[in-house]
Parts: structure tokens; sequence; C-alpha cells
């Protein structure tokens, strides 16, 4: 594991602002429109003004959305909005959640982690990254100096020792708490004692560190930092060779991914005989039903089945739900299709769904970015009503629309996740969603 450290944070000074539920927000990337509005409603310091300002026609280079929210950053330190935590503290962070008929905690702690280049240390990315995103992140951290948002890292820890050290630590206290749009309740306690940051330090100083969440701002932490150093000595303490992370172990009990489904756009309507015919030598086949209202029921069989060469797609031309299996020859072909990566990478259902169905069997080489769903329930909606999202929170029209194609498609596990990275490989975009999310506005690292 790489270095880590407690830090002076900025946290909401309460007794100033009010209710931490009204102030805190999603990460950046699952903000809406929408959502940006409701957030920006629920209160004038929410830190949506922070790590989503609103684009604003007038937008130049001296106003525009990151000078916005470094001034915003600066002010509500000024005036106490914000505060600096008077102790170097490491934060133990706990989620509830339910998940099916179950309550969960995910459980975890929130450091400054030495930054790695990818490749040159312990610290391992699991998806792709794109170039606009991180261009977007870094404006942000140039402006305002500081990470507003944590990265989420897991690390390997089978019997979970590292997280009881710092439980014992808060048995009894307190905690800061705060509830989010899907009633996660989410629990912060700030944690300074020397000899528990020190054990800590200690029992997880050999592991490594697997990218969960955060790839964007994990990567444009890494460029802040060398553009500092570009252009002054940066020393080996400065806060800019640090990026906030919280850490969890994978074996902890709520450790919960999510499958990311597929609804394609861009593509002419493909009726389930177009695409049997286009499995067929690759895949088995077989039709389970009619209308998007099946797929809770072809989801159910998947899910049964849990292997990830197991795909459910829906041909919108006639409404019908298809699911292919592959076979032996199919694997071949994968193998051939993806000559370029590792066997891991390989057996993943995104995998199979991109290299192999999209790419080669269908032919689409260039298809507009896919909506990414998460719950059935969102599947069959978009399926019936199609895509009527509007504006994004980046101020960008909503594409709209009908999908002729969706594709159901199991998550990648844990497990998964770290073969692929120990072959210092990254998987598609969107192979995996960690649940829940964690919030911004706990906890701000500066980085000055």
């Amino acid at each position: 594991m790489p270095q880590i450290e407690a830090f002076h944070g900025l946290r909401y000074d309460l007794g100033h602002v009010g209710v931490l539920s009204d102030l805190v927000a999603p990460p950046y990337d699952v903000i809406d429109g929408q959502m940006q509005d409701e957030l920006y409603e629920k209160h004038p310091q929410n830190v949506v003004r922070l790590i989503l300002n609103r684009v604003q026609t007038s937008d130049d280079q001296e106003d525009n959305r990151y000078t916005r929210a470094a001034h915003l950053l600066k002010t509500w330190r000024r005036d106490g909005v914000l505060q600096t935590e008077p102790q170097p503290a490491v934060y133990v962070y706990h989620q509830q959640f339910q998940h099916g008929a179950s309550t969960l905690i995910r459980r975890g702690f929130m450091v400054r982690v030495r930054l790695e280049r990818f490749g040159e240390g312990t610290i391992f990315p699991h998806e792709e990254t794109h170039a606009a995103a991180k261009a977007d992140r870094l404006q942000l951290i140039s402006a305002c100096r500081a990470n507003l948002s944590q990265i989420f890292g897991l690390y390997p820890d089978p019997a979970n020792h590292v997280q009881d050290v710092l439980e014992q630590s808060i048995i009894g206290v307190q905690p800061i708490e705060a509830s989010d749009y899907l009633n996660v309740v989410h629990r912060l306690w700030p944690i300074s004692d020397i000899s528990v940051i020190t054990a800590l330090a200690a029992q997880i100083s050999s592991k490594p560190m697997f990218i969960a969440d955060g790839h964007h701002r994990y990567e444009t932490a890494c460029n802040y930092r060398d553009q500092l150093a570009h252009d002054s000595d940066l020393p080996s303490n400065h806060p800019a060779n640090f990026v906030l992370a919280m850490c969890v172990g994978m074996s902890d009990p709520g450790m919960v991914v999510l499958p990311t489904h597929r609804l394609f756009r861009g593509i002419e309507p493909v009726d389930s005989q177009q695409l049997v015919t286009a499995l067929a030598g690759c895949f088995e086949t077989r039709l389970l039903g009619q209308g998007p209202q099946q797929a809770a029921n072809v989801w159910k069989e998947i899910e049964q089945e849990n292997q990830q060469t197991n795909l459910g797609f829906y041909a919108a031309a006639d409404q019908q739900w298809v699911l292919a299996s592959l076979t032996d020859d199919g694997q071949k072909q994968m193998e051939l299709a993806a000559a370029d990566h590792c066997t891991p990478w390989k057996n993943l259902g995104v995998s199979l769904l991109h290299r192999l169905v999209v790419e080669k069997l269908l032919g689409y080489r260039e298809l507009p970015k896919p909506m990414y769903v998460h719950g059935i329930e969102e599947v069959e909606r978009f399926l019936t009503d199609g895509d009527d999202t509007g504006r994004d929170a980046t101020g960008q029209q909503g594409t709209g629309g009908n999908f002729p194609l969706a594709c159901l498609v199991m998550p990648a596990s844990i497990d998964h996740i770290q073969s692929v990275c120990e072959y210092g490989e990254r998987m598609p975009a969107k192979s995996t969603y960690f649940y829940p999310k964690l919030l911004s506005g706990l906890v701000i690292n500066p980085l000055h």
C-alpha cells in the first residue's frame, strides 16, 4: 500500500449552516441536470456548487464554473461555513443501506494517500478513463486547489483486521450523520489519536490498493501534482503529492457491486431473428418472452445461473428477449477477437458484449455512448418510454429517443477486478457499479 497520512480536513460547521443532509451530494458524474437543480435549491452552501457548478451562457476565461467554485470555497472558508480540523485526522466512514431484504453497513476510512502513477507502484486501476472528463476535473482542481471528493480504493484483507483497528476507537462515540436521496445513512467519525493512526498505517502498509471508483479524479490528481512540479520544486511532503481516498477492505460484509446494463443508441432496429442469426456459431440462444416488462424475468434467470458468459438481449423491432450463452466455439472467437488482452479480461461479460458481439458479430465500431442503467426497473422504464432526459449537468441537451437494442450483463466481481488489475490491464468502461456511492461534502482535502 502506498503511504497514508492523516490530514487537516475541511468540514462543514453545522452550527453555522444547519443539517449535513442538506449540504452533501453524490459524486459529480452521477448528477444530472434535474438533480443539480434540486441540490442547488436544497441549500445555498450545498457542495454541488463546488463539485459541479452550473454552466452559464456568459462563461469566459475569467468567470466560469471553475472560478466560481474556487471563489465559493474561499468565501466559505473565510466565513466559517467550512472549518479546518484542529488536529490531523483519519475519518472512519460507514454507509448503512438496504440491499434486497437486508440492511448492510459498508465500513471504511478516509485518508490522504501518496500518489503513484499507474504501473509504477502498488495502486492499480480497473477501468478505462476518458480525456474529456480528466480535462474537466483538472480545471476544477487547479482552480480550487483541493480534493473536493474522495476516490474509492479497495485493499485485500480477508479477516478485516485493518478496519478493526479503527472500529475499536469509535465505540460509544457519536458520529456526524447525513442521509442521501436514496435513504442511505452516512456516518463519519474523525480520529486524531496518534496511536490509532500509527497502528492503522502499520496494518495497511504491505497491501496493494485497487481503484474502485474515481479513476478520473485519481489521474487528475497525478496530473495536477506534475503540473506543480513542472513549475517549481515540489517538496515530498507537499499535500499535492497526495489524494483524498476512501479505503475499504475487499472482504467487508457491506461490499456490493451492481450490474451496469446497456441500452444502445445509433443503430438500425433489429429483430430477434436477426439477432439470433448474428449470434449463431458463438452463442446458444433462447427466446425468453416479449415486451419490456419481461426484463425482470430475464434478469432472474441470468442471476440464477451466475455466469459471465450469459447475456440477455432485447430486440426492440419485435420486442423479444433473447438469452445468449457463450459456446466453446464462441470462446475461441473471443480469444481471437481479444488476443491483446489477458484471460480474465476476455472472460468478463462486458468484454464479451462489446468486443465479440457489438464489434465482431454485429459489426458496430463507432456507436454513440450507450445509456448505462443499474436497476431492472430502469431498464423496463426506458425501453417502454424511451429517453427523455433533457439537459444533463453540463448544460448539454439530452439525446432523447428510443433504444433499438439493450443488453443485461452480469457485474464483474471483486475477484475479477483483482485478477484483471494484477495483469496490469483495465476493464471496459462501466464494468462495475459500487453501491452505494460515496458522498461529496463530508470532508475536503486542501492541497495548499
